[in-house]
């Protein structure tokens, strides 16, 4: 079962906002600034650096985008917590003879200490950084390197993330099932559609297992 790691198994958006709460009234920014930096953020598909390009142009701040950066980085690990009903369902699959695998786009060394420092990697079977082995998804080489971590073929296999493009795209690239975690969104690709749409991860996870 491969799991994307952001907003799927893991909470991101709750993350980045704890640490954008504390960032911002560190500053005195007004409390409204919160809803402009989450959309500058876009659920960390904006590219880091103009994320902190963004910050010290709107306070005028004479902080490097480098120390930014690394500051936004450490705090999202920081924030970021499993949620205990999301181990208890990853539990039961590991019980019913699944085998849970992260395959997540990112930065190796944020990743890695997120998925430890959390607790996560108490229950997945392993995890595969696209930095770390060179190719990202959608590419399902990143999804072969994952299966044969874990000694496993990728026939059989479900993928359950909330990407579009990246999680359910590669899915149907690769002719497996797949779950999108539809977060309050509609499903617009009209090239391909996911096997279940959850609104989170338990629910994700019984698709799964009644599939």
């Amino acid at each position: 079962m491969f799991l994307d790691l952001d907003n799927t198994v893991l909470d991101r958006t709750g993350a980045f906002r704890g640490w954008a709460e504390r960032f911002l009234d560190g500053i005195g920014a007004p409390s409204p600034d919160l809803d402009w930096l989450m959309s500058v953020d876009a659920d960390g598909l904006t590219d880091r650096w103009d994320v902190a390009d963004a910050i010290r142009d709107r306070y005028r701040l004479t902080t490097s985008s480098v120390d930014l950066v690394d500051e936004m980085r450490e705090g999202v690990v920081a924030n970021s917590r499993l949620d205990p009903l999301v181990a208890c369902a990853l539990r039961i699959a590991d019980d019913a003879g699944w085998v849970p695998v992260v395959v997540t786009n990112g930065a190796t060394r944020q990743e890695d200490t997120t998925i430890r420092r959390t607790g996560l990697d108490r229950y997945v079977a392993d995890w595969v950084i696209s930095e770390e082995v060179g190719v990202s998804k959608p590419n399902p080489r990143i999804f072969t390197l994952a299966a044969e971590r874990v000694r496993m073929r990728l026939s059989g296999a479900w993928v359950v993330g909330d990407s579009p493009e990246t999680d359910i795209g590669a899915a149907a690239e690769m002719g497996l099932p797949s779950v999108w975690l539809h977060r309050g969104r509609r499903w617009m690709e009209s090239r391909f559609e996911p096997t279940a749409t959850a609104g989170g991860f338990l629910p994700a996870m019984a698709a799964v297992l009644a599939g």
